[in-house]
């Protein structure tokens, strides 16, 4: 559960009427236009939070003595504290209905953002553990059972009318390991032909290394060339050894890149 509390949200103790116990939970929406920045800014969804408590905390008419709900949901999974627990929430129509059941609102409205997201829907069952867990019995209904209203609007009255199951987690299905496809009597020849001819390179590097002092040189250049035949012409051998090593992996190459190519 992610849960901003009031401290969170720079708000005091909530001041509405202290209540032990109810029947339930009833599920709301703001029935207003929610703007779909809320869905990209979870400072956006703060700033409404803030916004609808400050309004009711406005409204002379209605006298709310704090934000009307227990909580809020928002489309990123946050459980935001309003009255919180074990207060008499101001959101149902009137204080009989308010006595039967505590309120929890989605952040999601008449128009704008209309669907609440897998992670609203969870946020909302987060709390109505909580609110069970503190003395909410098991109903779990829409604010429009028992009160002339859309509220919760058609997505969320759906899915309570489904019992507010919370969403499963989605895992991405496992990918098979690729099975590996039985190679042909061509592609097991150039495998062969290419550990053949690794093995013949490493013998010649190894008696290179053994037989001869290397050092940098250029083939054709004159002193070299004369320091070679006072020397036998090791170095002249040598590189026409290497030159023989280079031929023998420029084969290993094309024959590795056939075996791709038909793998």
């Amino acid at each position: 559960m992610k849960l901003v509390t009031r401290a969170q949200l720079g708000w005091p103790a909530s001041a509405a009427p202290s209540q032990t116990t109810a029947k339930g939970v009833k599920v709301h929406y703001e029935g207003t236009a929610v703007s779909t920045k809320l869905a990209a800014d979870h400072d956006a969804c703060v700033a409404e939070w803030k916004a609808i408590r400050k309004s009711h905390l406005a409204n002379k008419a209605e006298n709310y003595s704090d934000v009307a709900y227990n909580y809020a949901a928002c489309p990123h999974g946050y459980l935001l504290e309003g009255r919180g627990l074990r207060r008499r929430t101001g959101a149902n129509g009137n204080q009989a209905l308010n006595q039967a059941h505590y309120a929890i609102v989605g952040l999601v409205g008449s128009s704008g953002l209309t669907e609440p997201t897998d992670a609203m829907l969870s946020a909302i069952r987060d709390g109505i553990d909580l609110l069970r867990k503190n003395g909410a019995g098991s109903e779990i209904k829409g604010h429009r059972d028992g009160y002339a209203t859309a509220c919760p609007g058609g997505p969320l009255y759906a899915w309570v009318q489904k019992g507010a199951p919370r969403p499963a987690e989605t895992k991405p299905a496992p990918v098979p390991p690729k099975e590996e496809d039985d190679m042909t009597p061509a592609q097991e020849a150039l495998l062969k032909k290419v550990a053949a001819g690794q093995d013949a390179l490493a013998k010649e590097v190894a008696e290179l290394k053994k037989g001869a002092a290397v050092a940098p040189w250029t083939y054709r250049n004159p002193t070299q060339d004369k320091e070679s035949r006072a020397a036998g012409h090791r170095i002249p051998d040598m590189h026409g050894r290497i030159e023989q090593i280079q031929t023998s992996i420029d084969a290993l190459t094309k024959a590795v890149a056939e075996l791709k190519k038909g793998a």
